[in-house]
């Protein structure tokens, strides 16, 4: 486990390293809260950036743990950080901080699947965060679904999730995430974190993907369509479109021949305007 140092900090008054603030709250990771806390400094920093000048910006923080990503992101200039966060352990520790920058961090305790950011913070806003790996997909899909609301979102994901957001067609990685956050974002995985510099240290490694919203998505498609059809068709990708798709309980030779696809391609063949030009015929009826 890594300290935390205090150099080069914005707080008004001078902040005790992460460990001490963990031994003195009793912050032992709760493996079902999905923690996993990043004490190292350089790498909180390095996050903090990943998505660009901080100056201005409204971030909110989802799962801050003891704090470290959160003493980053004010430290780049954020104007303002609204950390969620639903251990109420956590919430005490973090309460050193609110005094430490005056007017710039708030503390919401909520559950982040019950929460919506961007209710939170005006714009401009970013979503910053450590994701608990076992609601990271959830939460993610939910932000998707109001995605323009935000500038842009750095977000920390275990390696075989940022995999599959940034996977193209007929890579083994491709799927319903890959095509859900392509078709309204531009998705680039910026690094890779080791499980070692993590307390307690996970099995796998993690990543820290950027997610800009495209000023228009990259076909037309209604959210709820694209959710069923990328279902439909990964949900047996190893068979061919007309046999795959015939769970959403429609005529698949006319669905397929609508969109103009192929009905003997795979799921993992068709690009993201493909699924889009599937999902407004399925629309279409």
């Amino acid at each position: 486990m890594r300290g935390s140092d205090i150099r080069g900090s914005d707080a008004a008054t001078p902040l005790p390293p992460l460990i001490e603030v963990i031994r003195r709250h009793g912050l032992d990771p709760k493996k079902q809260l999905g923690q996993n806390f990043l004490l190292d400094p350089r790498l909180t920093a390095k996050i903090a950036r990943a998505t660009g000048s901080l100056d201005g910006i409204h971030v909110v923080e989802i799962g801050p743990g003891p704090g470290g990503l959160t003493r980053a992101l004010l430290d780049a200039g954020a104007a303002q950080v609204v950390a969620v966060e639903r251990d109420d352990r956590c919430v005490a520790a973090l309460g050193e901080l609110v005094a430490a920058y005056p007017g710039r961090l708030s503390i919401r305790p909520a559950d982040a699947l019950k929460t919506d950011p961007a209710s939170l913070v005006p714009a401009p806003r970013r979503i910053v965060a450590n994701l608990p790996y076992n609601i990271a997909t959830p939460l993610l899909i939910g932000w998707l679904r109001n995605i323009t609301a935000y500038d842009a979102l750095g977000l920390m994901f275990q390696k075989e999730v940022a995999d599959r957001l940034t996977a193209a067609p007929r890579s083994k990685a491709y799927g319903r995430l890959s095509i859900l956050t392509q078709w309204l974002c531009e998705a680039d995985a910026v690094f890779d974190i080791p499980p070692g510099a993590f307390y307690p240290p996970p099995k796998i490694t993690s990543t820290v993907v950027r997610l800009v919203p495209r000023r228009q998505p990259l076909a037309e498609a209604r959210f709820e369509d694209l959710e069923r059809v990328t279902a439909a068709a990964f949900g047996q990708r190893r068979k061919m479109l007309r046999a795959s798709l015939k769970t959403l309980g429609r005529d698949t030779d006319r669905l397929v021949a609508t969109a103009g696809v192929t009905p003997t391609a795979r799921a993992e063949e068709l690009t993201v305007e493909e699924f889009c030009a599937l999902a407004r015929a399925l629309s279409a009826g």
